[in-house]
Formats: structure tokens, sequence, C-alpha cells
């Protein structure tokens, strides 16, 4: 009796392994051209409990891990600095607050609280990112744009020798207003 399940073992073909990851009913359809083959088949998925495990641990990629151009609101007086950085906004905005504890004078942002013994808040409170790009030539236009319309509202912390009148800007800005941005009132000159 030994002699013959050995028999039967040998005349059975060896059978293969196909792995499938499973996406729905597509996957089901598939699998069964295989029904009728000596192929077996097996389901795999990337949704496992492992990865999302996994992946809850890993550092999440932010917007504060790019760079561009950005602006920084004082907590105290709301007026803004806006910036450029090819480096990543959280380790520009790291040097801002060095700048601050330092009492250096390099960072315009850091001399306003300074200057007006304001407190400094954290980065996800005080810094808005404008435009999300590498180290690019546009960065300057941005940022000249951006100083360009916060020195209109009144708003402005960066050099205020810097900014000079820009026709464009005005095209640009009275085309698509801004948040933030108010057109300066016309003063009516008739008594």
């Amino acid at each position: 009796m030994l002699h013959k399940k050995r028999r039967q073992n040998h005349n059975v073909q060896k059978q293969e392994w196909a792995k499938f990851t499973y996406i729905g009913k597509e996957t089901r359809f598939i699998t069964k051209l295989f029904k009728d083959t000596n192929s077996r088949i097996t389901f795999t998925t990337k949704n496992t409990i492992g990865k999302h495990l996994t992946m809850e641990q890993k550092t999440p990629q932010c917007k504060y891990n790019k760079s561009g151009v950005c602006q920084l609101m004082c907590p105290d007086c709301k007026m803004k600095y806006t910036g450029q950085t090819g480096r990543l906004f959280r380790v520009r905005f790291q040097e801002h607050i060095q700048d601050f504890k330092y009492n250096n004078s390099r960072s315009k942002f850091a001399q306003h609280i300074l200057d007006n013994k304001y407190a400094i808040g954290n980065m996800e409170d005080i810094m808005e990112i404008i435009h999300i790009t590498g180290k690019e030539k546009k960065l300057d236009a941005l940022e000249s744009f951006h100083t360009y319309k916060e020195a209109k509202a009144g708003n402005q912390i960066n050099d205020k020798l810097a900014v000079r009148g820009n026709e464009l800007f005005e095209t640009i800005i009275q085309q698509d207003p801004y948040k933030g941005y108010t057109a300066p009132q016309q003063q009516n000159t008739q008594k």
C-alpha cells in the first residue's frame, strides 16, 4: 500500500504558485483564467496593519520640509515679513529664531520683534507658505510681488526702501485681489 501512494505522488505534476495583489473583482476575473492550469493562486494586499503601523512611525513629509516663498506674521501687530529660501522652510525659520535669541540684526523679522519687544510665535502659527518651488530664478519675482502687495496694504516688515512702484504688480493685484489686500482709498478732492 505504501508503494501505491508513492507512485501516485510521482504521477501528480508539481504545482506552481502565483501571487496576485488583490485590487478587487478584476483580480478575481484574471485569476479564474488559471483555474484549469497547474498554477495555484494566492492573494496579497498592500493594505496591511504592519504597513499602517510603520507608516505612522515615519516622519510625515510636510510643507515645512520644502522651499520657496513664505511670509512670517508678527503675532502681536500682524505685520508680515516676506522671504524666499532655497533651503527648507523649517531651516530658514530656525535661522530667524536664532537671530531673535542672540539679538542679531541679520533678520528683519527678528529685528522687528526685538525692537518692539514682542513675543515670537511657533512656526505653525506665524509662517504661511506662499509658493513651494525649488531654488529657481522665479523666487526673486515671487518674493518681490508679495513684498510689494504687503507694502501696498501697509502691512510689510521688509526693507521699505526696496519697494518701488510696479505697474505689472498693480495690474495683477487689480485683476485678482489677494487675501488681506485692500486697495488704497481715493480721496475726494471736491469740497
